[in-house]
């Protein structure tokens, strides 16, 4: 009895066909948050800062905000203000090593506001 040399290129391409029909209305979503941004705001996600700080900071600035490679937080209210923290989350501190863009404007108002309160 032979074998059948063409069942494995079918399964591969019936495969490719389920992977395309997927990715294709990932795609159509994108789309539609792109085109109804207000839409896609009301829809979204508000964390708390905590929540950020551990999704977005905790990994360099440490879980207790003191023991990072990065420098503490545990008193950066006292030495910079929200605007100041605000304007460190969003463009970074590339000369420090300190990445941008870790947070939407959103996210980086919330944790900017908490952070001020740590003096």
């Amino acid at each position: 009895m032979g074998r059948n040399v063409l069942l494995p290129y079918a399964i591969i391409a019936v495969l490719g066909v389920l992977i395309v029909i997927a990715v294709s209305f990932v795609g159509v979503n994108q789309r539609d948050a792109i085109e109804n941004p207000e839409e896609a705001e009301e829809n979204a996600v508000v964390l708390e800062p905590e929540e950020i700080y551990k999704k977005s900071c905790a990994n360099c600035h440490g879980g207790d905000l003191t023991d990072g490679s990065a420098p503490a937080l545990n008193d950066v209210g006292g030495r910079l203000s929200e605007d100041e923290i605000k304007d460190v989350i969003m463009n970074g501190r590339p000369d420090k090593g300190m990445p941008a863009g870790l947070a939407t404007a959103e996210e980086a108002s919330s944790l900017a506001e908490w952070l001020a309160e740590m003096e």
